[in-house]
């Protein structure tokens, strides 16, 4: 099938893309690179997740994205209360 895109192909250009994303965290504090950072991971999994599996890539990586970002937010929010 010509101009089909290969989920796989296309899910480990995000994971690079998200790990590119992640080293640009260099000015915002410890929370902010949290956020960021988790909400890439999670898009690019959830993208990953769902080409793979056959799913809508953009649902996924949407899904993921809030997820990870929740998770980030979360992990900061228990660490300042030690």
């Amino acid at each position: 099938m010509q101009g089909a895109i290969d989920p796989r192909r296309l899910a480990a250009i995000g994971s690079v893309l998200a790990l590119f994303a992640t080293g640009a965290c260099s000015g915002m504090s410890q929370g902010e690179q949290r956020v960021l950072s988790g909400g890439a991971i999670g898009a690019a999994g959830g993208a990953a997740i769902g080409g793979i599996t056959g799913g809508s890539m953009i649902g996924g990586a949407l899904l993921g994205g809030a997820a990870g970002a929740a998770g980030g937010y979360l992990l900061n929010e228990h660490d300042k209360r030690r």
